[in-house]
């Protein structure tokens, strides 16, 4: 369904069952997939490619420039996954050809209203982003994690899997995947016990996550140090080989651990 005071460019290409509410603009460059709601006042721009079941809320600026000097008007894209949902006012600006030439954001996320992810960001799966969150460009966010209302994300940082961070943080260093971050400056809170066993976690995998981790954060090992103990004191597992992973290709360092200053 789409209304006559929508203005919809004639080679955009919409799907069947697609409602389009008043108000709303579509460019040209731009795919949106089955079943998918645009709210009223709505700009999808060029480059959009919006899966099956989104729905998208009044307000929302889709694939926008990014807000980068560098940027010279290439093509790129914003890509997001099918049953995702974008609340008002949310702004997702398109990729850079310096970098990844396109913004994801997977499936069954939800970005609440006034979130800004800036170029070439990476959002996986099942990712709630809460009211006024601000990510700068080139951030990863790894399959459900969580980030609490008005916190600011610096550039390059990477947020692991399952891992939540308290609101108004201010994120300028990797934040592991399992864990919680709050404090200033962020430091590790925990492990995310009530998410894992929530996803079915069974509980001798998070004890052991929660052993990794106190090793590491509690312990006053450097980094090389408690990846060394880690590796020998622990058997292989997931779990054990993500935090591993994410460790050693940790770009700006990690977080602090608890009581570090």
């Amino acid at each position: 369904m789409i209304q006559p005071l929508a203005y919809i460019h004639p080679q955009a290409k919409i799907a069947d069952n697609v409602v389009i509410e008043p108000f709303v603009t579509i460019h040209k460059d731009v795919e949106i997939g089955e079943g998918t709601w645009i709210g009223s006042n709505s700009v999808i721009m060029d480059g959009a490619r919006i899966g099956k079941n989104c729905r998208i809320f009044p307000g929302a600026v889709v694939s926008a420039p990014p807000q980068d000097l560098k940027y010279k008007g290439e093509q790129s894209t914003v890509s997001i996954g099918d049953n995702t949902t974008i609340r008002e006012c949310v702004t997702l600006n398109r990729g850079t050809a310096l970098d990844k030439n396109t913004t994801t954001i997977g499936s069954n996320c939800l970005l609440m209203a006034y979130v800004h992810v800036a170029h070439d960001c990476v959002i996986g799966d099942n990712v709630i982003i809460a009211n006024s969150v601000q990510l700068a460009g080139h951030i990863n966010i790894y399959d459900y994690a969580f980030v609490g209302g008005s916190s600011a994300v610096h550039q390059f940082v990477e947020i692991g899997a399952h891992s939540m961070i308290s609101g108004g943080s201010l994120v300028r260093k990797d934040v592991p995947p399992f864990t919680k971050a709050g404090r200033e400056p962020l430091s590790y809170v925990g492990i995310n016990s009530v998410g894992l066993r929530r996803r079915g976690f069974s509980a001798a995998t998070i004890a052991e996550i929660q052993e990794i981790y106190r090793i590491l954060f509690l312990k006053k090992y450097n980094v090389s140090k408690a990846l060394d103990i880690i590796e020998a004191e622990f058997t292989p597992s997931v779990e054990r080989d993500e935090i591993i992973n994410f460790l050693q290709n940790s770009q700006r360092g990690i977080m602090k651990g608890f009581g570090n200053t």
